[in-house]
């Protein structure tokens, strides 16, 4: 039975318009929907009383959307006059809670929620003085003590160091009064708002308000406050009904193209949630200074005298209105400034909200260009106004998109938790020892050439991708990052479609367990591969024998870098590391790694003399020997000479490097265990790691296309 609706649900999936279904390679399915109903509320008035016009159908409104007439697919009417008593725990056969209906859960009727108000208390408690905390709570308090009407549902969600929901919807006021009393302005405020950054001209000469860098903290600040509201917006998608958001913010201000993308992200999940925004400034009505109030150090430079400082304080508080501004306008709501007093923004919320038409259509442009849409209702009555949002923005498809919408969405791939698997991406990590507690890994990214899509460009192939990485240690704290985007110019005599795309980078990290991830898209269509793994960074200090990474490559690219710490150049090339270890007959087989620490002989006639300076230095020689042996089958078919170093060649690493070039045109077709043989003579210690790899006959080379980045 349970296999019958399973698969009466895949054939319903698979008609539905905009459906995408993506394999990937663990077995799980990423599926895609797209839905274009695009829901606006109206609120219809008599020009003369103001009071709301109800009674209306569908047949009164027309939509036009840039001039052009739309289809109504659906409309409601909501009224919190016919509000009807919701027993939150008692819902649905008992079980259910308002928050449930609000996620949708389908053990939940979300018709229980008609003709109530949703209404979201948002505190930035993070951009807020305690005294504006303390003025947003006295009047919360009071809405729900004295106006807060039984169609009303609330809920109260704050923002200190993290987003945190502190009371889901509920008409309970005790439960709301008990959650909105514990913000007393003790709660973290580390990402408060710097200075506007660059000048410190009429900036307070103290510790406290000026940073080197202050600008990243600000543009961090309003993006996660940006992405928090998006957060809210996204879970409340699944209700039909308008939703409220009452803002109470100290004011954002926003910084360069990141944030314009992120504040267009955040205007676009409010409006597909039909949720409208009411920004209130919690800094209320402020008295300017010249100089500055006294909780401030006295000016830098002459701006106190210029009328600079006072100009500078008009306009950053101008652009943090500004923000809250255009995010209340474009979502439908109203932003509240200048005023200590919030409880017209309450009754604003329940004016609008009172008695509104919901009309739903789908647009007849298909286009998914990201173009801003004008939107323009009428009702075939003359005495009438008409209260509703003025557009929104169309999705946008890969080639419409613009650079910020780009970035923004390779973040969002980064921060999923769900694989992108449009592009097949394959990683190798491997590590050297730089210092005690200090390695160098390499990373080595493979796309199969057949995967881009090049461009034809005269007598060239051309193509680019964007590159995103980034490494977290075992607490989950980013410790280093890749943003790249490499450009591809190949002659068509290259065969690209037969090659792979290899692109190296690498980190420098401590010993420790680490989790890498890396996103990639080619940026013809827009598909994206990520690839992510644990990356454990050894400890060598109680091994005996302290062996690096086994590099095995087909290839040497000329590199003459000198300030590199990277183990892989060395001699004016670069070893490009065979991920997939598969060689060809007619190539070559280098091998690369490093014996560090080796022991030295106490005795011996070829140990060199104790240094007679003041400083220690190590005395007598080293002995380390070395081999790589092919077993197939369980049986030697080849071994290198036996290599035997008696001096450290890597003198800043304390280590002894080995490289071997070995002849593939010795050996037939087929898959070999190499064993690497390593024996420290004088310390007694050895090693065999053990890999395989594969050879294959020459018809179809296989040399890969390297790319490569800076090291992290």
């Amino acid at each position: 039975m349970r296999r019958t609706i399973a698969t009466a649900l895949l054939m319903l999936i698979a008609s539905f318009p905009g459906y995408s279904q993506q394999a990937a390679g663990d077995g799980t399915f990423t599926l895609k929907v797209q839905s274009n109903i695009v829901l606006t509320n109206v609120v219809v008035r008599d020009k003369k009383t103001g009071a709301v016009v109800k009674g209306l159908t569908a047949a009164d409104f027309t939509i036009l959307e840039n001039g052009k007439a739309q289809k109504m697919a659906s409309f409601d009417f909501q009224n919190v006059d016919d509000a009807v008593a919701l027993h939150e725990n008692t819902t649905v056969s008992g079980k259910a809670s308002v928050a449930d209906l609000v996620n949708r859960n389908f053990a939940a009727n979300p018709v229980l929620l008609k003709d109530h108000r949703l209404i979201v208390m948002f505190f930035d408690l993070s951009s807020m003085q305690p005294e504006d905390i303390d003025r947003a709570v006295e009047a919360a308090q009071d809405y729900i003590n004295k106006k807060m009407q039984p169609a009303d549902l609330v809920a109260a969600i704050s923002m200190d160091t993290s987003l945190s929901l502190d009371q889901d919807f509920t008409a309970d006021k005790e439960a709301l009064l008990k959650a909105v009393g514990r913000y007393n302005g003790t709660e973290g405020t580390g990402f408060a708002n710097g200075n506007e950054g660059g000048n410190s001209g009429g900036t307070s000469d103290d510790a406290s308000s000026f940073t080197a860098d202050d600008s990243e903290y600000n543009s961090l600040n309003t993006d996660r406050e940006l992405y928090a509201i998006r957060t809210i917006a996204k879970s409340l998608e699944g209700v039909d009904q308008r939703k409220s958001l009452l803002y109470f913010s100290g004011g954002l201000s926003r910084q360069g193209i990141e944030n314009q993308a992120s504040m267009r992200a955040a205007t676009n999940a409010a409006v597909r949630a039909n949720m409208a925004i009411y920004s209130v400034d919690s800094r209320g009505l402020q008295a300017l200074s010249p100089v500055g109030d006294a909780s401030k150090g006295s000016l830098r430079g002459t701006a106190a005298y210029s009328a600079g400082a006072m100009q500078s304080q008009l306009d950053a508080n101008f652009g943090s209105q500004e923000v809250l501004a255009t995010l209340s306008s474009d979502t439908g709501g109203k932003a509240f400034f200048d005023s200590n007093d919030f409880a017209p923004a309450f009754q604003q919320i329940q004016h609008d909200t009172e008695a509104y038409y919901i009309l739903g259509f789908r647009s007849t442009n298909v286009a998914r260009d990201g173009a801003y849409r004008r939107l323009t209702i009428k009702v075939n009555r003359s005495d009438v106004k008409l209260e509703y949002r003025p557009g929104y923005y169309a999705p946008a498809d890969f080639q419409h998109q613009k650079s910020e919408d780009r970035e923004l969405a390779l973040t969002e791939q980064m921060r999923s938790d769900l694989p992108a698997t449009d592009v097949a991406v394959y990683l190798q990590a491997l590590y050297f020892r730089m210092e005690e507690n200090r390695f160098f890994v390499p990373i080595s990214l493979i796309v199969p050439g057949s995967q881009i899509p090049f461009l034809k460009n005269g007598d060239r192939d051309k193509a680019s991708i964007d590159i995103l990485g980034q490494v977290k240690n075992a607490q989950g704290i980013a410790v280093g990052d890749v943003r790249d985007t490499v450009k591809l110019a190949l002659d068509a005599s290259q065969q690209v479609q037969r090659k792979n795309i290899q692109y190296s980078t690498g980190f420098t990290l401590a010993p420790g367990r680490y989790h890498l991830k890396f996103v990639l898209r080619e940026n013809q269509t827009g598909r994206m591969g990520s690839f992510e793994t644990d990356l454990q960074v050894p400890d060598l200090k109680k091994v005996p024998l302290k062996l690096s990474s086994i590099v095995l490559a087909s290839q040497q690219a000329p590199n003459t870098s000198k300030k590199t710490s990277n183990p892989l150049i060395r001699d004016g090339v670069e070893w490009v590391p065979n991920v997939a270890h598969v060689f060809r007959q007619n190539q070559h087989l280098y091998f690369l790694y490093e014996v560090y620490d080796p022991a030295r002989e106490k005795n011996g006639d070829s140990a060199p003399k104790p240094s007679p300076g003041l400083g220690r230095r190590l005395s007598g020689a080293v002995k380390v020997l070395t081999s790589i042996e092919f077993l197939k089958g369980g049986v030697k078919v080849y071994e290198t000479p036996l290599i035997s170093a008696d001096a450290v060649n890597v003198p800043d690493r304390n280590a002894v490097a080995f490289q071997f070039d070995v002849p593939l045109n010795q050996l037939k077709t087929g898959t070999y265990i190499c064993q690497v043989n390593v024996i420290d003579d004088a310390g007694g210690s050895f090693s065999f790691p053990r890999l395989a790899l594969r050879v294959e006959s020459p018809v179809l080379p296989q040399t890969g296309i390297s790319a490569t980045a800076g090291e992290q």
